[in-house]
C-alpha cells in the first residue's frame, strides 16, 4: 500500500481535471481525495495498492483531454487507511 499526495500545475483548473481524476481513481479503486488550490494548481491525496497509485500519477501527467499538465510533484505519505473512497473536496 501506498499513500501520496501530488500537487500538479499547468491549466488544470476549469478544464474538468478533479471530476477526470476522481473517476479514474475510483476505476482504479484507490481512496482520497481532489482539489482546486488557490494558485490555480490541483492537490489530491491518494492511497491504494502501488500498482493503482503508479497508474494514477500516470494519468495525473496527462489529465483531460483540456488540460495541459506542466509539472505533477509527489510526496509520499503514511499510509491512514482512513478513507472508503474518493472524493472531490472544496
Amino acid at each position: 500500500m501506498r499513500r501520496i499526495r501530488a500537487i500538479i500545475t499547468g491549466r488544470v483548473q476549469g478544464v474538468a481535471y478533479r471530476a477526470s481524476t476522481s473517476r479514474a481513481a475510483r476505476t482504479l479503486g484507490i481512496t482520497g481525495w481532489v482539489k482546486n488550490r488557490g494558485d490555480g494548481g490541483v492537490e489530491l491525496e491518494a492511497e491504494g495498492p502501488d500498482e493503482q497509485i503508479a497508474a494514477l500519477l500516470a494519468w495525473c501527467e496527462q489529465g483531460p483531454p483540456a488540460a495541459k499538465v506542466m509539472n505533477v510533484a509527489v510526496i509520499e505519505l503514511a499510509v491512514s487507511g482512513g478513507e472508503r473512497q474518493f472524493e472531490i473536496a472544496f
